[in-house]
């Protein structure tokens, strides 16, 4: 019960920076940057009803869409948060009917909404859940198209961001597309690039076991080793592989660096790991 408590307090905070986002710096910007408010920003022009409005119909209909054609893949995280955003949007529109431009310059105004979007839809997605919208037309897309969810997103919302030919000028479209492009960006960074990791493979001729053992006591961490044979003259030799954080690599780059000059290392980025249950083996998984 606390968990589920805590976690709608948290999904409803991450809600509320979102639709200020939106609110202070996506509406006076005028740009329609990659989202279903920004598809609403546009057609309030053509439509007399608040952005807030729109993305409620707009929202409504994309889930119901969702039901539809992609069956139960939204759970009531997505739906809490569809709804709640044009809610909070609503708010802030009744508080602030005069609300304009905090920085006055809409380049500064979609650098900021980016900056903050980032911050509450990656607190969205941690939780595995996301605010609705264009995640729902990425996953049809991917499901009818069979197109790869990540390019899915990017087509959806490049398609916003030119909607916004029929009623600004250029200087507007050419904003709301490069605001498309960074805040895909920014968002991966915020997402993806706090929990990098680094995959390091070590092949040293004569200093195998001291690395490994300064691998395992000091630097704490784990490893694995492999027997890697030389395409070009057979030779055997051991390959250490380990996975650090920033501050462990930059320690064991300089002990290897220290104790064997020489040695051959390839390092990799990781962005996610699993383990495989112990009860769950890759022989049964084949066989399903």
């Amino acid at each position: 019960m606390k968990k589920t408590i805590r976690e709608l307090f948290v999904m409803t905070l991450a809600t509320l920076i979102i639709a200020a986002a939106v609110f202070f710096f996506l509406i006076p910007s005028h740009a329609a940057v990659s989202s279903v408010s920004g598809l609403a920003i546009v057609l309030s022009n053509f439509i007399p009803l608040t952005v807030s409005a729109i993305t409620m119909i707009l929202n409504v209909i994309l889930l119901i869409a969702g039901f539809l054609l992609c069956g139960h893949e939204f759970g009531f995280k997505t739906v809490y948060t569809s709804i709640l955003l044009p809610v909070f949007i609503g708010i802030f529109e009744i508080l602030l009917p005069n609300n304009g431009s905090l920085s006055g310059d809409a380049v500064l105004d979609v650098a900021c909404y980016i900056f903050t979007v980032s911050i509450g839809l990656s607190i969205l997605f941690n939780m595995n859940a996301s605010s609705g919208g264009l995640d729902i037309v990425a996953k049809i897309l991917n499901r009818y198209l069979h197109m790869d969810l990540g390019k899915a997103m990017s087509v959806s919302g490049m398609l916003v961001a030119l909607s916004s030919a029929f009623v600004y000028d250029k200087k507007t479209v050419v904003l709301s597309v490069l605001g498309t492009y960074l805040n895909g960006m920014v968002l991966d960074h915020f997402i993806f690039g706090q929990n990098i990791k680094r995959r390091v493979c070590i092949i040293s001729k004569d200093k195998e076991k001291q690395i490994r053992d300064w691998i395992l006591h000091t630097l704490k961490s784990g490893a694995t080793i492999y027997q890697a044979e030389g395409a070009y003259g057979g030779t055997v030799q051991t390959e250490i592989i380990t996975i650090v954080d920033k501050n462990e690599y930059q320690k064991l780059m300089q002990y290897v660096i220290k104790e064997d000059p020489a040695a051959f290392i390839t390092v990799y980025n990781v962005s996610d790991m699993r383990y495989i249950p112990k009860n769950r083996s890759i022989v049964n998984e084949r066989e399903k």
